[in-house]
């Protein structure tokens, strides 16, 4: 098997963690090119490993690590609000949680893609789950068609502290409900009941409004296109709730951190 063949069907998953980790798509897209490049030079990161996945996000991570900026954080993370603080996480443990918590890796392979042993990961997501444990609260809509599931999910939504605006089944009733109230978060399927698209529905209510988007869907390949709303993640079905949890926190803190760039800008 070629490597190309190898690594292509875990690209789409890299993408989303290189995202999750640097704030932006672009920026994630770069890595990831950047790790192609080496692998190129030399398969035998990935070709040595017995898990050829493990080797891709273990090349991503020697590349992310050996940049002296991605190992500082800003100072006075302290002083803001607790609802901010998730935008100063640090970004070892950061690495670890996005690791299990999103990309679905053991605690042994998380050990050997971040070259630490299995209790210093133990100790990274403890750290993690610290600097996690103030959620920012807001208002999400939810467009999912299987009844059982949009439950579940807003059950979990709302454990975790959010409030949930609405159900929609269609891409009319997703249209009618943000009419009504203007969400903070939309969770969306792509393929909806009567055969309309959860994606038409969310790039329509995003020339109103400026929200983060999470897909959980059972068809990653309609999203991952190249043609997709910003800014958006993606989770596959069947999902874990720790992965929901996870990109719920990551979406929400880049749409903060954004919004706090755009203040600045506007200042300046």
């Amino acid at each position: 098997m070629s490597l190309s063949q190898t690594i292509s069907p875990h690209l789409p998953f890299l993408r989303r963690y290189a995202r999750a980790l640097t704030g932006s798509q672009q920026s994630g897209d770069a890595y990831v090119e950047a790790v192609l490049e080496v692998l190129i030079e030399d398969p035998s990161n990935v070709e040595t490993e017995s898990d050829p996945r493990v080797g891709l996000y273990r090349t991503f991570t020697k590349l992310w690590n050996s940049m002296a900026v991605n190992g500082a954080t800003e100072p006075g993370a302290r002083k803001l609000p607790a609802e901010q603080r998730i935008t100063q996480i640090t970004p070892r443990p950061r690495q670890a949680f996005l690791l299990i918590s999103l990309e679905g890796f053991n605690e042994t392979e998380t050990a050997r893609i971040l070259d630490i042993d299995v209790q210093t990961v133990r100790n990274l997501m403890e750290g993690a789950g610290r600097e996690l444990a103030s959620e920012i609260a807001t208002d999400v809509l939810i467009i999912e068609d299987e009844t059982l599931i949009a439950m579940d999910i807003e059950a979990l939504v709302e454990n975790l502290g959010h409030g949930v605006i609405g159900i929609a089944r269609t891409h009319a009733e997703a249209i009618q409900i943000a009419k009504t109230q203007r969400p903070g978060l939309i969770l969306a399927d792509i393929q909806l009941a009567d055969g309309s698209s959860g994606l038409d529905a969310v790039n329509e209510l995003l020339k109103s409004f400026d929200v983060p988007v999470i897909f959980i869907t059972a068809y990653p390949e309609r999203f991952l296109t190249g043609e997709r709303p910003e800014p958006a993640f993606l989770i596959p079905k069947p999902y874990q709730p720790a992965t929901v949890s996870a990109v719920i926190s990551q979406a929400l803190f880049f749409q903060n951190a954004a919004q706090g760039k755009n203040k600045q800008k506007a200042v300046g």
